[in-house]
């Protein structure tokens, strides 16, 4: 062979050599890449799950801390709603234990007053047969030096009804009225039908439940005085017969006039007149003679009285209007109670 030759076949070994050295250092190559690229991704994936956990563990804290920071904002202003609370039920409450406070010491004091009251009306109903039975006996020696006149007689009927009233510190036009002339509903003046004269009650009683009673003190007591100036038992009979005829007469003419009938159509009108005898020993001696003749009269409508029973009705008017201003009060302090709560 040739030196050609193997010169040729050198070089064509020598490429040979070296292409399969260079193939086996190219997929050297690409292996270290790939095992570096596979290293790069599983650090790049684990940096990656650490950010997460450090991301994860940050939001965990954050929100630990948001959660803690609304808590204790909350207390705050649950502290602060609590405490503002607290003052504004306290400016309601406030004056509702006072006026409650109120109420209770003015229920205390009427209660108070009741009893004082009650009291005092026993006491004025025992005192009061020692008091009419002076009345009486005053009225009766006035009586006996009236003259017979019916009409002098009457205004001294009214005169001591007048100071029966003012005695007992009532009203006038609140409590009672004085010669109240009675009118129908269209303001006409109402005359008794047998004498054709006014209806002039001479006091009306005004209770505070708008009820009305009726009060006439003209009564003839000159058969009475003609008793007791008598000589003979005859002339005694004659007079007290005489005595209870004139009263029973009057309690006819009393209960003709209506009188309940005829006042205020507004208001609650009592079925019966009192018909006053300003003479205790008068009305006894009367009814002594004619037991039933109470009875005869509150039949008709006509509720017969002394200075004695009369005093006592008065007092229970006096109480009646008592009654009714406290219960006002009360009424008032209720109300304001009222409005207090419905703030």
């Amino acid at each position: 062979m040739s030196l050609p030759f193997f010169i040729l076949l050198a070089l064509v070994v020598g490429l040979a050599l070296g292409y399969y050295a260079g193939r086996r250092s190219l997929a050297d190559l690409r292996a270290e890449h790939e095992r570096n690229w596979a290293e790069m991704r599983r650090n790049a994936e684990l940096k990656a799950a650490e950010q997460r956990e450090e991301s994860d563990r940050r939001l965990e804290l954050m929100a630990e801390r948001l959660k803690t920071e609304s808590e204790r904002q909350m207390r705050e202003r649950g502290t602060q709603l609590r405490e503002e609370n607290a003052r504004q039920l306290d400016g309601i409450l406030g004056p509702l234990r006072n006026g409650i406070q109120e109420m209770r010491n003015a229920v205390q004091q009427a209660d108070r007053h009741h009893l004082d009251s009650m009291a005092r009306l026993d006491e004025s109903i025992k005192a009061t047969l020692s008091q009419a039975r002076f009345v009486g006996e005053r009225a009766d020696r006035l009586a006996a030096a009236l003259t017979g006149e019916n009409k002098t007689q009457g205004n001294f009927g009214e005169l001591r009804l007048r100071t029966l009233l003012e005695d007992m510190g009532l009203e006038r036009g609140v409590q009672f009225d004085e010669q109240w002339t009675v009118k129908d509903e269209t303001g006409s003046v109402i005359t008794d039908e047998e004498t054709g004269r006014r209806l002039i009650p001479d006091v009306v009683l005004h209770f505070p439940d708008r009820r009305d009673v009726v009060i006439d003190s003209k009564v003839s007591l000159t058969a009475y005085r003609d008793y007791y100036e008598a000589t003979t038992d005859e002339q005694r009979k004659s007079a007290l017969d005489r005595h209870v005829k004139s009263l029973q007469q009057h309690v006819k003419q009393l209960s003709s006039k209506n009188y309940a009938g005829h006042l205020s159509a507004d208001r609650s009108r009592l079925d019966f007149v009192v018909m006053y005898v300003f003479s205790d020993s008068a009305l006894t001696l009367a009814l002594t003679a004619a037991p039933g003749l109470w009875k005869e009269a509150y039949d008709k409508g006509v509720f017969i009285t002394a200075s004695q029973n009369l005093y006592a009705l008065l007092r229970m008017l006096e109480l009646s209007w008592k009654q009714q201003l406290q219960v006002e009060n009360q009424q008032k302090i209720v109300d304001q109670v009222g409005v207090i709560v419905s703030r």
